[in-house]
């Protein structure tokens, strides 16, 4: 830090730099003293003050060349003070503002320094205040807005996500069959493809022999051919998807009830 003394205990003329200067290091010292003793460092200040922190570290070290006009050096150090615990406005009062020669005819120049409160440095406080509330303000609604609208988007791709299967499901509509009694085109064997839906007894007569008959699992897929008539029977006809000479399987009835299909190669009047 930047110390000014008086040499041989002389009084001398200061200028109001020399003031600036000397006063503001001996603030410095003060405040840099305080800030340590409470074990404070100037990153948690700055977010105390909203201070920057050179400015701050310019003020401890009484460095007038790093600080804006006396004016504001005075705000500065009444923000800094109060971070620290100590009365901001007694305590900034101490800074000259503007040069004080001692005159003694002069009397108000000997008022102290704290009686001088310029009003464009409270209407900088609010000035200050009123800035960092807007800041914030705006900050809090830009996270907000963003929130709102990637939680807008999320429930958007949801939405399609789960419509995308019903409308690519809906062609693939599989209606029973109506007949009991179906046919094969003249002159063509039958054959006839399950899949089962669900666990289903199925049993399955292929010129009247019986080819398969009891349980398939769930996700089976069968095959079988015959030269005259297939007969299929199941006890889940809703389970049972069949397919007729690798036609579009269809399901063979409704769930839980018991059908049966017979399929003839030739076409019957």
């Amino acid at each position: 830090m930047t110390w000014f003394r008086r040499k041989n205990n002389q009084p001398q003329t200061l200028s109001v730099e020399q003031q600036r200067a000397e006063k503001l290091a001996e603030i410095g010292a003060q405040l840099w003293a305080s800030r340590q003793e409470q074990g404070l460092s100037l990153e948690e200040v700055v977010v105390m003050t909203r201070i920057p922190k050179r400015l701050l570290q310019a003020i401890e070290e009484g460095n007038l060349n790093e600080l804006p006009e006396p004016i504001y050096i005075q705000g500065l150090i009444r923000q800094f003070a109060d971070a620290l615990g100590f009365n901001g406005v007694e305590f900034s009062s101490t800074f000259p503002i503007v040069y004080q020669q001692v005159s003694s005819t002069s009397t108000w120049t000997n008022k102290p320094i704290n009686q001088l409160r310029p009003l464009h440095l409270y209407l900088l406080y609010i000035f200050v205040i009123v800035c960092s509330v807007s800041g914030l303000s705006q900050i809090l609604n830009n996270a907000a807005l963003q929130a709102s609208t990637s939680q807008t988007d999320q429930t958007n791709a949801q939405k399609e996500s789960f419509a995308q299967p019903a409308q690519s499901t809906k062609p693939l509509e599989i209606k029973p069959f109506s007949n009991t009694l179906l046919s094969a085109k003249d002159g063509q064997p039958v054959q006839i493809g399950v899949i089962l839906k669900s666990s289903s007894w199925i049993r399955v007569v292929a010129d009247g022999k019986t080819q398969f008959e009891g349980t398939l699992p769930q996700g089976t897929h069968r095959t079988w051919k015959a030269q005259e008539q297939l007969t299929v029977k199941t006890d889940n006809a809703g389970g049972v998807l069949m397919s007729v000479n690798q036609e579009q399987p269809k399901e063979m009835g409704e769930p839980g009830k018991v059908e049966e299909i017979k399929i003839a190669a030739k076409t019957r009047f």
